[in-house]
Order: C-alpha cells, then structure tokens, then sequence
C-alpha cells in the first residue's frame, strides 16, 4: 500500500506518490495423458480476474470398432504425440518458456503406463527448464475447472468419465465422496456396449451411443441398481449384452419390445442402456443434494457431455428450485488445461512436487487432496 505524502507545509519538497504495482500473473503448463487423449493446456492467472486459457489441445489415440485400447499402445501414442502437441501449444499461445512458472502434470487416477509416458515427460521438461513439478489429481483437475468455466458456487459435483463415477460435495478443504459407482464406472460400461454393437470409437463410443439413442423409441427391461448412495452397473452391462447378442443372431427368437408389437433395434438398445443407467445417476445426486442441502449440481468428466443426462439432471434440478451447470467437450473431456489450472491452483498456495515424488499412481482418490485454496 502506498505511503500517504507529507504535508507540503511541514516539508517542502513534495513526497512523489509510490505507483500501484501491477498484480502478477502466473502461467502454468498442463499435461494429461491418463487414458487414450493426450492433452496439453497453457492457462494464465491474473489476481482479481477470470483464468485466461492460452492453450488447450488434445490428441485421442482411437482404437477400430469393436475394440478397446491398450495402456502400452496409448502409451506409445502419447509418447509420439506430446513433443509436438507442447510446441504446438506455446507458438499458439506466443507463450515463451520463460513466462511459465510451473509444469503441472496428472498424478493419478488412471491408467499405469499412459501416465508414466506423461510424467517421465513432465519430469524431463522441469530439469530442462528448472520449472517446479506439480502433480495433480485428475479428478481435482475436472471439478476445479468446471467451477472455473461455470462459476457454480458450492455445487454437489458429479464426475462421470470412462474411469471413474463419483458423487462428491466439498467440507473442510476436502472434495468428500457421498456415493460411487462399486465396480465399473458408467463410461466403461457405455464403451463396453458399444464395442459388443460394434460401434465407432470415432470420435468416442459414449458419443455415437448418444446419437443412436437419440433414435431410439423402445424402452426395454434392465436392471436397475443403486444401493444407498452408491450404484453399480455390471449387471446392466451383462444384461444389455445379452439383449445385443439376441438382436444380432435372433434366436432364441427376434428381440421384441415389451408389448411384442415391434422388432427392437440397435438404436432401441443404446436409448434403453442411456435411460437406465442416467435414471441411477440422477437418483444418487438428488439424494446427496439433499443431504448437504445444495441447490446447484455441476457435471464434469466426458459422459458430462452427454446432452440426454444434462437434460434429466436438468429436470430433477428445476423441480428443487436448483439449476444444472455443464461444460462442453473443450472442458468436461480430458484435457491438458485442467490440468494446469488445479497445479496452478496448488502451486500458488506453496505445493510443489519434489522430483523424487514425482511418480504416478492408478489409484488416488478425490478425498486425498488437501483443497486449501478454497475457504
């Protein structure tokens, strides 16, 4: 704060006022690589204003349809990618390496060796630019940047990805986990059925399921399984492989609709699978909203794009006087900027990562991370 000038008459010559200083930015460099996309993101914080994303691109290792993908062939893919894509990504952003103050990278969860491609290249580029190492926790990394892009306040999160489903709200400097799914998580078991109907994983499976539920009239029987705070979907996927495998070689006999007026199509199975498996999601986050009294629910990870299960939180929000709050692709799929904006994050509350810790792990829960940049 500047100093108040003496008085002219008790001093005469005049005290020239101290300039404000200008707030000091900081630039964080992200790298994500825990599943099949490679992400690098640039983002910029100004103290007092909105996070300036410099950068955010992405590179997706896409496996033939029918097929899954393996952690040692998207680890090559993102060892080929990551080079280029962080070049690619400081002449877009004109960011100089100078300007960057710390290299963020994701920690864990996720898949063992796509993250130690990214890590080992994380670690390179912090001794090449003596840059500090921050690792970060990709589920943090996804409810950080959803509250950013959004502005929801206090929201209960539900995080749905390929990998993980988690109901979570925030107590005490921790992101506290109310209800998960106990087995596999809802993305999983979408990319598993799209494989059995031998759908596209271009440009993702969960997305072409959406758009062939979208076409989709009959609603058929599934299991449907929440217990308590927690959900499983298992079963469900068991099931509907059971009803695909009817539909596509008809025997015992042609699958029919419930009424039997009608032959189900594939269209019918993807809109049955969404329906379900989204009624369950929508059922635990009701409850927890409730449980912590919160009017606001924000969607993050990649199924969060998924326009049908906006809609249906939408629906259950609205009848609680609530609202819904939802990124796009750029920011709910895995990305390099979530990445740096939650290292950011910690890095300016003092965190840094030593380079003999920094490892990767597939397990890292949510609830392991000290938030002490909120109140």
């Amino acid at each position: 704060m500047s100093k108040r000038p003496q008085d002219e008459t008790t001093n005469p010559r005049k005290q020239p006022r101290l300039a404000m200083s200008t707030p000091k930015s900081t630039i964080a460099l992200g790298l994500e690589g825990s599943a099949n996309k490679l992400g690098i993101g640039l983002i910029r914080h100004t103290p007092g204003q909105p996070a300036e994303v410099l950068s955010n691109i992405r590179h997706t290792f896409v496996s033939p349809p029918g097929e899954g993908f393996l952690p040692k062939d998207v680890a090559l893919h993102h060892r080929s990618w990551i080079v280029p894509l962080i070049k690619r990504a400081l002449s877009e952003s004109g960011t100089k390496v100078a300007d960057i103050d710390c290299i963020c990278y994701t920690k864990g969860p996720g898949m063992g060796a796509p993250l130690q491609s990214v890590a080992v290249a994380a670690r390179a580029l912090s001794l090449l630019w003596k840059k500090p190492l921050v690792g970060v926790n990709h589920c943090v990394g996804h409810i950080e940047m959803g509250r950013e892009i959004t502005g929801a306040d206090n929201p209960v999160v539900l995080y749905v990805s390929g990998g993980n489903t988690q109901v979570i709200a925030y107590a005490a400097q921790r992101y506290r986990i109310f209800g998960e799914a106990l087995d596999i998580a809802v993305g999983n078991c979408l990319d598993r059925f799209a494989r059995t109907l031998q759908i596209s994983n271009d440009p993702a499976p969960g997305y072409n399921i959406e758009q062939m539920a979208k076409l989709g009239k009959n609603l058929l029987d599934l299991p449907y399984t929440v217990k308590g705070m927690d959900c499983s979907f298992s079963g469900i996927l068991a099931s509907v492989d059971q009803l695909a495998n009817q539909l596509l070689t008809g025997k015992p006999k042609p699958l029919m609709n419930v009424e039997g007026t009608e032959v189900v199509t594939r269209e019918d199975l993807c809109f049955t699978l969404q329906e379900t498996v989204f009624s369950m999601l929508v059922e635990i986050t009701e409850r927890a909203m409730a449980h912590v009294g919160s009017s606001q629910v924000l969607i993050v990870g990649g199924v969060g794009c998924n326009e049908r299960l906006q809609e249906m939180m939408g629906l259950m929000a609205r009848d609680r006087g609530g609202s819904v709050y939802a990124t796009d692709e750029r920011f709910c799929i895995d990305n390099g900027i979530m990445i740096a904006h939650a290292g950011l994050l910690a890095h300016k509350q003092g965190f840094e990562t030593t380079l003999e810790e920094s490892t990767c792990t597939q397990r890292f829960r949510t609830d392991e991370v000290l938030v002490n940049w909120r109140d």
